[in-house]
């Protein structure tokens, strides 16, 4: 009975929360900021500019719109016109399609959360709190909704967790797995980078370097190949005049609307305060984290608007995942 009764939370807690919050998300207020929920079809601009090259994402939602389609016209009768009036095809699908991958990211939460030191755990109660705040985080940032950015979070997530078996395991088939992710991750959008950063974060060591030892080199070089090749690869194949290397340039306008400082003093106060929650080998690691990540924080200054606080949140994850794992047998951890 005791087994059965974990399970049952752990099935509440990691499956059926997230759906109840996620559908309370998309259906229980609208967003201001696009018009997904009255698009029939899947809207063109995801197939021009700087979103054509998200071809995952994109493919999706497009069978994903054909299969709410016919649910609707032949299974779904019976709330036909609930279904319309909260609506289209399309969001649905969108809704259906984010929904799922946000119950994988929940899964893989928990799964990497099981690294936490068990001097740091009583009951569970601190690993469910943490999961918890994240899946917030994780929800709440979907007042943007988009068809790639669950998708994209749970690839990064794998990632992370494919990097952290491989430094506690140091198993080479987790190292190819994640090779093999971030070149798949690489089509479903650009935040395959943070890979990367997180690899190199947890396996880079100055003294190591001083020493001429230059493993952590030759380790890192295979998985920015993996991201450079279909990243320029899609950008050869699909171009045309309508699509772009980026949307546009909003450096002014992320320094000077309200909605934007408020975007990033958001994100910045959090990723304090989840580096206040670090310890000493935390601290380094979540420092160097930062320090490979800048080629994409910079990215978002220039082309990206930090009132999309959802581009901020695989740092912010990150941030946590880091606070509260254990690093101190991690002999790539300078002492």
């Amino acid at each position: 009975m005791k087994n059965f009764d974990e399970r049952l939370n752990g099935f509440l807690f990691i499956v059926i929360l997230p759906i109840l919050l996620f559908g309370m998300s998309y259906y229980g207020f609208e967003s201001s900021y696009t018009r997904f929920k009255t698009s029939e079809r899947p809207p063109d601009f995801l197939f021009s500019s700087v979103y054509s090259y998200r071809v995952i994402p994109n493919q999706l939602s497009i069978y994903m719109t054909d299969f709410m389609e016919y649910m609707i016209a032949n299974h779904f009768s019976s709330v036909k016109n609930l279904l319309i009036k909260n609506g289209t095809p399309f969001y649905h699908g969108l809704f259906l399609m984010n929904l799922v991958f946000l119950i994988l990211n929940s899964i893989l939460l928990n799964n990497i959360l099981k690294y936490i030191p068990v001097s740091l755990i009583l009951n569970k109660n601190v690993e469910r709190l943490i999961h918890l705040l994240l899946i917030f985080f994780i929800i709440i940032t979907q007042y943007t909704p988009s068809n790639c950015d669950m998708i994209a979070l749970c690839c990064y997530l794998y990632g992370v967790f494919l990097t952290l078996k491989y430094i506690h395991t140091k198993k080479e088939t987790f190292f190819y797995a994640l090779i093999l992710l971030i070149t798949i991750s690489t089509f479903v959008r650009e935040t395959a980078c943070l890979n990367i950063a997180f690899f190199a974060a947890v396996t880079f060591n100055i003294n190591q370097l001083k020493q001429k030892n230059f493993k952590f080199i030759w380790k890192v070089i295979p998985l920015v190949v993996a991201f450079l090749i279909p990243y320029m690869g899609l950008r050869v194949v699909l171009k045309n005049d309508e699509t772009t290397f980026v949307e546009g340039f909003y450096v002014v306008q992320n320094f000077t609307s309200p909605f934007n400082l408020a975007g990033l003093l958001f994100s910045v106060i959090v990723l304090y305060f989840m580096y206040k929650l670090c310890g000493r080998e935390s601290i380094l690691v979540f420092q160097k984290y930062l320090f490979f990540s800048l080629p994409y924080l910079i990215m978002i200054t220039l082309v990206g608007l930090f009132w999309e606080v959802r581009l901020f949140l695989p740092l912010i994850i990150t941030g946590a995942i880091v606070a509260f794992h254990d690093f101190k047998n991690n002999l790539t951890i300078e002492p």
